[in-house]
């Protein structure tokens, strides 16, 4: 399982997240809206969640209903 960063954190894009990562899985470029979490690296370590200021991140499986796009949109920043 992974985390996922979702809807809230978009326009916002607060760095805090990034800050308390022990292995470097949230990136986003100067022009990205928002963060992304690479499922691939991403430890499950749960670092990130309160480290949100806008309640952004979630488990994969307990992304709200309204905000399911983000787990692929999330998962496909990686493979471009």
């Amino acid at each position: 399982m992974t985390y996922v960063i979702c809807q809230p954190c978009v326009g916002v894009k607060d760095a805090s997240c990034v800050d308390v990562c022990p292995v470097d899985c949230i990136h986003a470029r100067e022009e990205d809206e928002q963060y992304y979490i690479d499922p691939d690296v991403c430890i499950d370590c749960g670092a990130c969640e309160p480290a949100c200021p806008v309640d952004a991140i979630f488990e994969e499986a307990t992304v709200p209903a309204e905000w399911n796009e983000y787990i692929q949109i999330n998962a496909r920043y990686f493979t471009r």
